[in-house]
């Protein structure tokens, strides 16, 4: 690469960070996510619900009194950087460029939804099935997302944007070794055809495999799984200062281009009554 990057370059490895980025986040798109934020918090309003009252003629009405609450997701600031040496490019015959943004834009997606699976993990939420639901000490399973999906309806969630995330090894040793989710008699899935669940008791099924940014939870044998409602009026909320973007730049004393990727971003449990950890056990 020369000394002198020319913007076209620049330009070129901008797109190649930005189209593996699409492949990075699992999570993006599943929360309700706000863009552009100025500062260090953003804070998500939730407003109550209320009960109809009885009209009495020639009488005042009486508020209902909807509590207006927040839930403030403090920002935090993200580098994924990596130096690419001009003569290390000259000896080796791989496109270095394309590699190292595949690297950074993985980084900076894995990182985003850690932010998300640590709002989910510190949400306050009552709603939990326990390990032994569907079997003593047992992986995930039918039952588990039966009562998952109970304790969702019984609060009045909507049954749409309904994700179920769960770790790889709940979806390998335990969903799709389930007869009643991989039947096709009765679910129209592709389990046994490409090993994986898309959706299955109205929840769009996402599976997450061990990560070093810690991933979901576990402790001993014992993973936490959520299932949870999202979209742009979910229960979980993502703040975004500044989006995924790369810089590039020549440091002389290094004889070598920094490339760098940045990100600022929170996230925050909005409404626990959205949220519902699954305990399962793994082998």
């Amino acid at each position: 690469m020369s000394k002198s990057l020319s913007a076209a370059a620049i330009a070129s490895f901008d797109a190649i960070v930005k189209h593996e980025y699409q492949g990075g986040a699992k999570l993006r798109g599943t929360v309700r996510t706000k863009k552009g934020v100025v500062g260090s918090t953003h804070k998500f309003q939730k407003m109550g619900k209320g009960v109809a009252t009885p009209r009495i003629p020639q009488t005042d009405v009486i508020p209902m009194g909807l509590p207006h609450t927040g839930s403030t997701a403090t920002l935090s600031d993200w580098n994924a950087p990596e130096y690419t040496d001009i003569f290390d490019q000259a000896a080796t015959n791989i496109d270095e460029r394309k590699e190292l943004g595949y690297c950074i834009a993985m980084a900076i997606g894995r990182r985003e939804d850690q932010l998300i699976l640590d709002a989910l993990d510190a949400a306050s939420t009552s709603l939990t099935v326990a390990t032994s639901v569907g079997g003593a000490d047992s992986n995930m399973n039918t039952a588990k997302a039966r009562a998952a999906k109970g304790k969702l309806d019984a609060l009045g969630v909507p049954p749409m944007n309904r994700y179920m995330l769960i770790a790889s090894d709940g979806l390998n040793n335990g969903m799709l070794a389930d007869s009643v989710a991989i039947t096709s008699d009765s679910n129209a899935i592709k389990a046994l055809v490409q090993g994986e669940i898309n959706t299955w008791l109205g929840f769009t099924w996402i599976s997450m495999e061990e990560r070093d940014e810690g991933g979901l939870p576990k402790a001993a044998a014992v993973r936490t799984n959520y299932a949870f409602h999202g979209g742009p009026m979910g229960s979980v909320g993502l703040a975004i200062g500044l989006d995924f973007r790369t810089e590039v730049n020549y440091i002389a004393e290094k004889t070598s281009w920094l490339a760098n990727g940045i990100f600022k971003a929170g996230a925050v449990g909005i409404d626990p009554n959205g949220i519902v950890e699954i305990s399962t056990t793994e082998a």
